[in-house]
């Protein structure tokens, strides 16, 4: 059995997929390469991938598909998965060869000894195009390094400091245990991976280490603002799809609840401040059609995310209202480095 599973999703992917795919293929026959080729039409995806299957042999896999969009990729390289753990890499994006290797050791320690985790964290590098300074998510404050621990070890997380898509290995087996499957056709279903196993997570491990790295740059780029108001429709089901997965009022341990609230309030104020970016009356009546939809599944969530600062910032009905929440977003955008 592999020890790691690595999915990249491909899309029309051919001009940047081989340094994504290269710098996964040091981790040698310890891992398997799952290059998904979500029905790529305008470019050399496919055969790219079926070049890499010839070439690495009992390594990299192309897997063909209708295109389902990110997720059904997702989803398509968790069911052919035959690793112990599972992670994504984004055919844009690219793991740092040398500390990747130290990961793979870490995580076959756990093996040997029979010990195995259900959520392994690294850091992640936000690499932006034009930016000497790349900004670095860690987790230092949030959780004890080097050692396995739960939720109730975890510490204080930061304004802006979440788990993302980039920051995780997952056990496979907990992924397909839990019932995970991602929505076709939609963006920023990342979110969705990242949360909806969380509760299920016991046994966690943190590297205090810059595996992955995220690249931010190309103006089709999905997390691009612009494209991201475009597709504000598709940002509003993502964040619909959260709020019902569970009742945080029963998740334990405290912590957990805690920070899964957390995650819904910035999804709420992503969907909130990209519809007052917008300039739109539409889009303004989807961002407040979407504080009603809380409202009516959950009052006590609603309550709690709605009379926060940030609730009550993007839901100022004033000119000085929005241009506050604009400012509050555009001071954490040039921190961070997103978009």
């Amino acid at each position: 059995m592999k020890l790691l599973s690595v999915a990249i999703p491909c899309y029309n992917s051919a001009a940047y997929m081989r340094k994504c795919i290269d710098s996964i293929l040091v981790g040698g026959d310890r891992v398997e390469i799952l290059i998904i080729d979500d029905g790529s039409q305008k470019d050399d995806t496919l055969a790219i991938a079926r070049e890499y299957e010839e070439r690495y042999p009992g390594i990299c896999r192309a897997i063909h598909q209708e295109n389902g969009g990110h997720g059904e990729a997702v989803n398509t390289g968790l069911k052919n998965a035959g690793g112990i753990y599972f992670k994504v890499v984004d055919s844009d994006d690219w793991l740092d060869r040398k500390v990747f290797l130290s990961v793979l050791d870490r995580l076959e320690e756990f093996t040997e000894k029979e010990k195995q985790l259900d959520l392994f964290i690294c850091n992640f590098v936000y690499d932006k195009v034009g930016q000497k300074h790349k900004k670095v998510m860690s987790y230092r404050t949030a959780f004890p390094k080097d050692r396995v621990f739960s939720w109730k070890d975890v510490g204080h997380f930061m304004l802006g400091q979440y788990i993302l898509m980039h920051s995780v290995i997952y056990r496979t087996d907990l992924l397909k245990g839990c019932g995970l499957r991602l929505p076709d056709h939609t963006f920023y279903v990342d979110n969705i991976y990242v949360y909806y196993p969380l509760p299920h997570a016991e046994r966690l491990y943190y590297m205090d280490v810059n595996l992955y790295r995220y690249f931010i740059g190309r103006e089709d780029q999905s997390v691009h603002e612009d494209v991201m108001i475009g597709r504000i429709d598709q940002q509003i089901r993502v964040t619909k799809l959260m709020l019902g997965y569970y009742d945080l009022s029963v998740i334990s341990p405290k912590k957990l609840r805690s920070y899964m609230q957390s995650y819904l309030q910035i999804m709420m104020t992503i969907s909130s401040i990209l519809a007052i970016r917008s300039r739109s009356r539409e889009n303004m009546e989807k961002k407040n059609e979407l504080w009603s939809y809380l409202k009516d599944t959950d009052r006590k969530l609603y309550r709690k995310l709605r009379y926060s600062l940030f609730g009550m910032g993007v839901n100022l009905h004033t000119g000085l209202g929005n241009r506050l929440a604009e400012f509050c977003y555009k001071v954490t955008q040039r921190f961070y480095g997103f978009n």
